[in-house]
């Protein structure tokens, strides 16, 4: 089987978001990373074995209107620990909306709380 374009993966859950949600993220630039930067992982006290899918830089809107902000979605990790299609599809579309919660002020514990993880 073909392994689906990565871009596109990131694209669809994107497109697929009520534009009731979509319309917040104008301000929110969706990059697509080969793997978390020495700078982000030194940030985010990540040990060398430890890796993200991940990761939402900037103001959510809970604390400023309209912030602009970052989410990065990291390729290789992704792709190398799901490796069907459909677990892959799954996996970048339940990291990128992760990440979009973050922008509406949802806490990692509170995504645990809500079972997110």
């Amino acid at each position: 089987m073909e392994k689906p374009d990565f871009a596109n993966l990131v694209a669809e859950v994107i497109a697929s978001l009520p534009p009731a949600f979509a319309r917040h993220l104008e301000t929110v630039e969706v990059v697509i990373a080969p793997r978390p930067s020495r700078d982000q992982r030194r940030a985010l006290g990540l040990k060398p074995w430890q890796t993200i899918y991940g990761l939402y830089e900037g103001v959510p809107l809970t604390d400023e209107y309209n912030a602009s902000a970052m989410i990065t979605i990291f390729q290789e990790p992704l792709e190398r620990d799901f490796r069907t299609t459909a677990a892959l599809r799954e996996q970048v579309r339940r990291t990128v909306l992760h990440e979009i919660a973050h922008h509406f002020g949802i806490s990692d514990e509170r995504l645990r709380e809500l079972g997110a993880y």
